[in-house]
């Protein structure tokens, strides 16, 4: 490799950044995620229409969080190779053909082939993150990424109840594919007009660019520990959401497709954690933050278990451990990024690739693993499996001694 962590680091950020183009960076990541989500809470309608057996499922979402692990790994690495704008263009451009191919689709394995591509082009998000990073300076760069993060999870939570309500209203499961290729197009109009280029600072080759990511990975503890605590948050929160919809629509509750959204909507909630996380890391508390994060999901899986599904009080204890769990999630993936992008301005596109892949390759392992274990145990069966990712993660956090200590600075 041609870089390093010794690198001569560029001119720093200036001090301060617009707050209006940070805002536009959070609605276009948030309006973006929110893609790899539609299918979630209709995955049982989409099975249904294409004739994909109950435990098979969860592939219609798995499908989607495959492309974008894909794209996290093969793609947005290229943000240190390829001026930022034009690359998140191309994958927005992507996203709308695949959205499309889902609108469109007829049988099981078009609609898989769509969704794979709806997820490849939706990593335009983890292009814009590193951007925003890039844009900010160093004393406030957590609250920025927070910011934007926030964004991002506000696209995530909201698709759910937004492809809900479209679906009811249109009463039919493409609407939300038409709608949000429309959107995608006018998106890439409005950022091609409006964001600043950037160009990035490695001179690697793309396979030496690969290269390089499994090098970090092997000699950056941080990218390791972050990588894996994200990946097994991810595996629980994709659980989550892939089943208790299943579980709501089922005999226990007998939720319609308005009520199933509603009940995703109150998730929104946890997406401010994202901000308040940036701002204790730039303070120095990402380590006891991080330890709130993972009990936090812990509890939620807990409490979601304890009460039998159709008790008169199991629907305010999934409401609650729905908020909670987002708000673990949220946390977790903005300390995390605060962390790994302290490592230097030429790695963060290759540090996030590897950070992001694992939440979405944890986040295809869960929503598999839900659709299955459903079907196989109902929701006692899968809420132990959920519960058992954040358990792990939590595991592995505790070896990490090093930091028992002393105080983490705010780059840590």
């Amino acid at each position: 490799m041609t870089d390093n962590l010794d690198s001569t680091k560029p001119p720093a950020a200036s001090e301060r950044v617009s707050p209006w183009l940070v805002l536009l960076v959070a609605f276009a990541c948030g309006l973006t995620a929110g893609n790899i989500y539609y299918a979630q809470p209709l995955a049982g309608l989409i099975g249904a229409s294409l004739g994909v057996a109950n435990g098979a499922t969860g592939l219609i979402v798995t499908m989607t969080q495959i492309g974008t692990g894909a794209g996290m790994l093969l793609v947005v690495p290229l943000g240190d190779l390829i001026e930022s704008r034009r690359l998140a263009l191309t994958l927005l451009g992507i996203a709308a053909l695949g959205l499309l191919g889902a609108a469109l689709s007829q049988n099981v394995a078009l609609f898989l082939v769509a969704a794979c591509l709806i997820g490849l082009g939706s990593v335009a998000v983890h292009v814009l993150v590193p951007y925003a990073a890039h844009l900010a300076p160093e004393r406030i760069r957590g609250r920025v990424v927070g910011n934007v993060t926030s964004g991002v999870l506000l696209g995530i939570m909201l698709a759910r109840p937004a492809s809900s309500f479209v679906t009811q209203i249109s009463s039919s499961w493409h609407t939300i594919f038409y709608l949000s290729a429309a959107l995608m197009a006018a998106l890439m109009a409005l950022l091609a007009i409006v964001l600043p280029p950037r160009e990035p600072l490695s001179k690697l080759r793309y396979l030496e660019l690969l290269a390089s990511m499994w090098h970090l990975l092997l000699t950056q503890p941080v990218v390791r520990r972050r990588s894996f605590y994200t990946g097994c948050l991810g595996a629980a929160f994709s659980l989550f959401w892939t089943t208790t919809p299943l579980l709501l629509a089922g005999p226990a509750f007998r939720l319609s497709q308005g009520g199933i959204a509603l009940f995703a909507l109150v998730g929104v909630s946890g997406a401010i954690a994202a901000t308040l996380s940036g701002s204790l890391a730039d303070r120095g508390w990402t380590r006891p933050a991080t330890a709130v994060a993972l009990l936090a999901v812990i509890g939620a899986l807990l409490l979601a278990r304890w009460v039998p599904p159709g008790a008169p009080q199991s629907l305010t204890c999934l409401v609650i451990a729905g908020v909670v769990l987002d708000f673990g999630v949220s946390s977790n993936i903005t300390l995390g990024q605060r962390a790994i992008f302290s490592l230097g301005p030429q790695f963060r596109s290759r540090v996030n690739g590897v950070y992001m892949a694992t939440f979405f390759a944890g986040s295809a392992l869960g929503s598999a693993l839900g659709g299955w274990s459903y079907a196989q145990g109902g929701w006692p069966l899968t809420s132990l499996v959920g519960l058992a990712f954040p358990v792990a993660a939590l595991v592995y956090f505790v070896t990490d001694r090093q930091h028992f200590a002393k105080r983490e600075s705010p780059a840590a």
